[in-house]
C-alpha cells in the first residue's frame, strides 16, 4: 500500500524539531556529563562540567538556546519506499522548517549564502544538509541535528591503505582529537567512519557522531575498539573546554561499510559537548 505524506507534515515537524534540538541536550549526553564530573580528577575539569550541566538544565526549564551557534541544520530521512510525497517540494519543506524554527526558537541565522564570497545571511535564509535513505516500508525516521562549527571545522578524512589497518585508524583518531585541542568544546563525541568512498566514510562518521553514546557497536571487535579508543583519547588530558583533566571525550563511535580492496578511507567528525539532535518519525 502506497502511503501518502503531505510535505507540510514534514515542514511542520522539521519547524519542531530544530527548537527541541536547541533546547534540550540529548538525555544520555547530559547523563554522561553529569557522570563525568564525578569522575573528573582535576578540580576545574570538575566545576567546568558542573557549569556545563547547569547550563543545559536552565536551557531547558527557561526554553533557551543551549549554544549561541545553532550551526547547520543537517537532516536524515529512513524514508519507506512505499511512502509518496505530496503538497510539494520535499526539499523546500524541509528549508521552510529550518526558516521557521529558526525565527520561532530565537536562533541565530549562522548559515553563509556563498561560502567562496562569505556573504552572510542577514537572515530568513536557511538551508539543510539533506541526506535521504530509501528503506522498505511505509514509515520515515527523521534524525534531526544542529551541528556547530567548532568541532565540525576540526573533523578530518583520510585515505589510507588496507595494509594501513587499525593501528592507522587508531593513530588518526587520536591526531585529529589531538589536534583539535579546546577548539572542538570538549568534552566531545568522536565519530569515526570506515570504509565506502570518500564521501561514504564522511557520512558514516556523521552517522556515528549522532548515535546514542550508550548505544555500542553490535560487533564485538568493534565495540572493544570504540572503550579502547575513549580510553586513549581521554589520556590526552585535554580535559574539559581544554583545560586539563581526564574527560576529553564522553563517547567514540565507529560505523563502517565495505569498501575496494585497494583502499581504507577513514573520517572523523567530532561533536562538541553541546551535540544536539533528536528523532522522531512520521
Amino acid at each position: 500500500m502506497i502511503r501518502d505524506i503531505d510535505v507540510s507534515v514534514l515542514r511542520d515537524t522539521v519547524a519542531r524539531l530544530i527548537v527541541e534540538a536547541n533546547y534540550n541536550i540529548p538525555d544520555d549526553i547530559l547523563q554522561a556529563l553529569r557522570d563525568a564530573a564525578v569522575r573528573e580528577e582535576s578540580e576545574i575539569g570538575r566545576r567546568t562540567l558542573e557549569q556545563l550541566v547547569r547550563n543545559y538544565e536552565i536551557a531547558a526549564a527557561e526554553r533557551l538556546p543551549v549554544c549561541q551557534d545553532s550551526g547547520v541544520a543537517v537532516v536524515m530521512l529512513e524514508v519507506g519506499q512505499d511512502v509518496h510525497w505530496t503538497g510539494g517540494s520535499l526539499q523546500e519543506a524541509i528549508f521552510e522548517g529550518v526558516r521557521e524554527g529558526t525565527k520561532t526558537g530565537y536562533l541565530r541565522w549562522s548559515v553563509t549564502g556563498d561560502p567562496t564570497r562569505m556573504l552572510k545571511t542577514a537572515g530568513g535564509d536557511a538551508p539543510a544538509v539533506i541526506h535521504t535513505e530509501i528503506v522498505p516500508g511505509s514509515d520515515v525516521q527523521i534524525t534531526f541535528a544542529s551541528k556547530g562549527f567548532g568541532a565540525e571545522n576540526m573533523s578530518a578524512l583520510k585515505m589510507f591503505v588496507p595494509a594501513d589497518g587499525v593501528p592507522a585508524i587508531t593513530d588518526f583518531v587520536l591526531e585529529t582529537v589531538d589536534r583539535a585541542g579546546a577548539d572542538a568544546c570538549p568534552p566531545i563525541i568522536v565519530g569515526v567512519g570506515v570504509g565506502g568512498t570518500f564521501e561514504t566514510a564522511a557520512l558514516l562518521a556523521k552517522k556515528a557522531v549522532l548515535r546514542p553514546i550508550n548505544v555500542r557497536h553490535p560487533r564485538a571487535d568493534l565495540c572493544r575498539l570504540e572503550s579502547e579508543l575513549l580510553e586513549r583519547v581521554n589520556d590526552l588530558g585535554i580535559g574539559p573546554q581544554g583545560l586539563g583533566g581526564r574527560i576529553t571525550a564522553l563517547g567514540v563511535n565507529i560505523e563502517i561499510y565495505p569498501t575496494h580492496i585497494a583502499g581504507l578511507p577513514v573520517a572523523v567528525n567530532l561533536g562538541c559537548h553541546s551535540t544536539r539532535r533528536i528523532s522522531t518519525s512520521l
